[in-house]
């Protein structure tokens, strides 16, 4: 009895030894962006986690084809919690109807750890269009032929001007560039008529007097832009919000999932991370990760219809 005893303490010592705490090594994390605002953010956040959990979360740059080369990456990876994927939301809930085919399937292939935050568009207009509110322009537009800017069929200001030409029941000619900053160069140039663009990106124009900025497409004003009225108080209901992802493959362990969530809450917390959001105009969610994968299949579900009826479909 004594032997068997002694035996089994031995092999519970020995698992004792090999479930090492996690990380107990450089975690890997694909973010699906070139050096930009994702990658920024993403950066900002991981430093937080990597002194709070005393590993290193080591930052891969995988861009191309929507996010969708990056989130292939992580979807056929281990399992384990040594590599993850930060990426736009829209990896998730417009590729999957813009794209004929995923090499991934956006629901079955990954474990949500969290949608950290979110952040709307600013429909802004050149200082020459005669417009000084989102009725006024919708009126204008059924008056005489306008067109809109955006970074590029399927991008999140393409699809936010796709859902408020549907809402308001009214046409504008689609100016696709590749790339939102030279569209907003052109709408401040006069070249197009209006844009939806990040707030950081054309309210600098706004305060030049060079736009006009109508209507904010998130369910909240702007804490950057208090000023500007969200489109939804002109159209109830209308909402196109936009968010950053950070992923984990499908059997990842449901502790290391909530692990990480934990440590993005806490490092958002921070008074430095809360002002660069601020300064970003990101607003923190505070999901967790049951609620973070039900954000991404309603917004994929929304997004379904407004594609549809736009037809819209990836270059």
């Amino acid at each position: 009895m004594k032997r068997s005893i002694l035996a089994a303490l031995a092999l519970a010592a020995g698992f004792a030894a090999y479930a090492q705490p996690y990380p107990s090594k450089p975690v890997r994390v694909v973010v699906s962006t070139v050096p930009g605002p994702l990658d920024t953010f993403a950066r900002m956040v991981l430093d937080k986690m990597s002194t709070a959990l005393k590993q290193p979360f080591v930052v891969e740059n995988k861009p191309g084809a929507g996010g969708n080369i990056a989130a292939d990456m992580v979807a056929k990876s281990p399992a384990d919690g040594y590599t993850l994927l930060f990426a736009i939301d829209t990896t998730f809930t417009v590729n999957p109807s813009i794209y004929k085919t995923l090499p991934f399937d956006p629901a079955k292939d990954f474990a949500a750890i969290s949608v950290p935050v979110t952040y709307g568009q600013l429909l802004a207009v050149h200082a020459s269009v005669p417009a000084n509110s989102v009725k006024e322009l919708v009126a204008l537009a059924k008056q005489k032929k306008l067109t809109y800017a955006s970074g590029g069929n399927g991008t999140p200001s393409h699809l936010s001007g796709a859902y408020f030409l549907a809402a308001a029941g009214i046409d504008m000619t689609h100016v696709p560039y590749k790339g939102t900053g030279q569209s907003v160069i052109d709408v401040v140039a006069g070249q197009v008529d209006s844009i939806f663009a990040v707030t950081t990106g054309v309210l600098p124009h706004v305060k030049s007097g060079k736009l006009r900025a109508l209507g904010i497409s998130s369910a909240k004003r702007s804490a950057l832009a208090p000023e500007v009225p969200t489109i939804a108080e002109s159209y109830p209901g209308f909402e196109a919000a936009f968010a950053y992802a950070f992923m984990a493959p499908a059997g990842t362990s449901v502790d290391i999932v909530h692990a990480l969530n934990r440590e993005v809450l806490n490092a958002l917390a921070q008074p430095d991370v809360q002002e660069k959001n601020r300064t970003f105009d990101y607003v923190a969610t505070g999901l967790n990760p049951s609620q973070s994968a039900a954000w991404l299949k309603e917004n994929r579900e929304r997004w379904a219809q407004v594609i549809k009826r736009a037809g819209i479909m990836a270059e």
